[in-house]
């Protein structure tokens, strides 16, 4: 789901990770702002449901879908808590 498809688009960045954090869904994000609340998350010990991120100019978006399919058949929900996971992988 985007946060267009959740009315959760016009949300702050910290709001946005609440609203993903009380649904248990990561984000996926190409937005650097939203990387930086999530390290600082990371830093003060704020919980968050996890965050995969790249940088647009660094991966297609095919290579995404690929490495999303991937973290998503090989883990588990404990396992992307509190975390970034950058791609490409």
């Amino acid at each position: 789901i985007t946060a267009r498809e959740d009315n959760a688009h016009r949300l702050s960045d910290p709001e946005l990770l609440d609203r993903s954090t009380s649904l248990k869904r990561v984000l996926f994000s190409f937005d650097s702002d939203l990387l930086q609340e999530a390290v600082y998350r990371q830093q003060k010990g704020i919980e968050f449901f996890g965050v995969i991120y790249s940088h647009p100019m660094r991966i297609t978006i095919g290579q995404c879908i690929v490495d999303i399919e991937i973290i998503a058949s090989a883990g588990v929900e404990d396992d992307i808590l509190n975390q970034i996971i950058y791609l490409p992988l």
